[in-house]
């Protein structure tokens, strides 16, 4: 079920009105029951797959926490392995297969393995990597058992989050589904609010960007180098509205409820360097790949060797999370790369900005830092975007050697209503952000007078009757 869908505009209130008029002990039941049908409107079979490793993982909780040395290690490894090879029979396997067949044709060997007829559960990645944070937290004990099996099956099925993140940790979810949660008028108002601009984002930013993105990138060769640029800036917006979109229509649809997910986005285009982006965008991914990946090979506290392969790896399995396509490696790696570089040239840009005398203007070299990380990042956007290697490798020369100041977009089928309506919400959106900088909106609307508010609702309304997209697009990151 889509949240910008009129299913979930159904869904959403009848499962909020509910929760209220049922006593604190049958909640749980009743969000079990609505994650189960949020999940099954996708493909009704694949809530088995949650199942087992719902089952496998919370018994594994209790016997983790009950046993010492290798015993409990044992137990660790057989729900990880669970939960990996799940990930990896419906979403890594014809990947490898395929990477192997094409090898095995070079080398003239026979390969007999098949690929797989299967279709990659929706979110498989979010709700897995939430399970292993949940039985990793137990081991390290910084995570006492839950003991109640639905409610533990509500902390991997919870349905605003379950498809798309935020990728939550036990000690922030499970405590907050035993609370009773009293209806708060405030509380729910605020909820909304981040609702409908998450909802904002998507229908109104991200679509209408996607329109000029898709008919860009789909005939690439048919633009110049500035009208790929273009595109490529537009998407790094899509992808942002789009994802982030969905995690506030996400948080605020547990704020009505009283239950708070984490923040996934801290305006991340605003970022001086590679490694503040990474702290700013998707934070619950990279928070979790920080945690149990990083930090357990060392982290930074190693041999400078060793923190550059580690940042390498972290970096080369987050792409790889994120699709099971080398596009999304290459990706990844490049982004570890740029990580990498940063810490070797470190001195080498600090004496260029000494030379140069910009460090006497703060405000100039923050903006120099940000347009420069904001480009890097697009750059690598190039890899995630195309659907192949080869695409991406043909934009990229296309970028570089047929660059010139005329914009030839419309041979791509973009209209100029299109291109200025883009250009147009974007420049919003960096409104909206800068004014975010000190302040939060929500808290700052709730200072004003009512018509002050109600203007501003009204105006965002029509905005959204306009200009929105009502065609039921799927959030991107549905398909990780």
């Amino acid at each position: 079920m889509l949240f910008n869908s009129m299913e979930f505009l159904i869904f959403f209130p009848v499962v909020t009105v509910l929760y209220f008029l049922l006593p604190h002990k049958s909640r749980w039941f009743l969000l079990l029951i609505s994650s189960c049908i949020f999940y099954m409107a996708f493909v009704p079979k694949y809530i088995l797959i949650l199942g087992v490793t719902i089952v496998v993982d919370y018994f594994a909780g209790i016997i983790i926490s009950r046993m010492q040395g290798n015993s409990k290690r044992i137990f660790l490894i057989a729900s990880l392995i669970t939960n990996i090879g799940m990930l990896f029979v419906f979403k890594y396997f014809n990947f490898f297969n395929e990477s192997i067949k094409h090898l095995s044709d070079m080398l003239n060997w026979n390969y007999p393995i098949s690929s797989l007829s299967i279709i990659l559960p929706i979110g498989l990645s979010f709700h897995t990597f939430q399970s292993m944070s949940y039985i990793i937290e137990v081991y390290r004990g910084r995570q006492q058992p839950e003991k109640h099996f639905g409610i533990y099956a509500l902390y991997v099925m919870y349905y605003p989050q379950l498809v798309a993140g935020p990728i939550e940790r036990p000690q922030n979810m499970l405590w907050q589904f035993h609370k009773e949660h009293s209806f708060d008028a405030q509380r729910v108002s605020d909820g909304l609010k981040l609702m409908a601009w998450g909802l904002f984002k998507k229908i109104v930013i991200a679509d209408n960007l996607a329109l000029v993105v898709n008919s860009v990138y789909g005939n690439p060769t048919s633009v110049n180098g500035l009208s790929l640029v273009i595109a490529t800036y537009f998407f790094a917006f899509q992808i942002y509205c789009d994802f982030s979109g969905y995690t506030d229509i996400a948080r605020g649809a547990s704020r009505v409820m009283g239950i708070e997910l984490m923040q996934n986005f801290n305006r991340p285009y605003f970022s001086k360097t590679i490694s503040e982006f990474w702290r700013r965008w998707h934070i619950s991914l990279s928070s979790w790949f920080t945690d149990y990946v990083y930090i357990p090979l060392g982290g930074n506290r190693c041999a400078k060797w060793k923190w550059f392969r580690n940042t390498m790896i972290v970096f080369l399995l987050s792409g790889l999370w994120h699709g099971a396509n080398w596009t999304y490696v290459i990706w990844g790696g490049l982004n570890g790369f740029y990580l990498v570089f940063a810490i070797i040239s470190k001195d080498i840009r600090a004496k260029i900005t000494k030379r140069t005398g910009i460090d006497k203007f703060p405000y100039i070299n923050k903006m120099v830092k940000v347009f420069c990380t904001f480009n890097l990042i697009c750059f690598s956007w190039i890899f995630f975007r195309a659907s192949s290697f080869t695409e991406a490798v043909t934009i990229i020369k296309r970028i570089f050697m047929d660059f010139s100041l005329k914009i030839n977009i419309g041979r791509a089928g973009v209209s100029r209503y299109q291109l200025a309506l883009g250009c147009g919400v974007i420049f919003l959106l960096l409104v909206v952000q800068l004014f975010q900088r000190n302040r939060k909106i929500i808290n700052e609307l709730n200072n004003r007078p009512v018509a002050y508010r109600w203007v501003i609702y009204y105006s965002a309304l029509i905005f959204i009757i306009i200009f929105g997209v009502f065609n039921t697009n799927s959030f991107i990151y549905f398909q990780f």
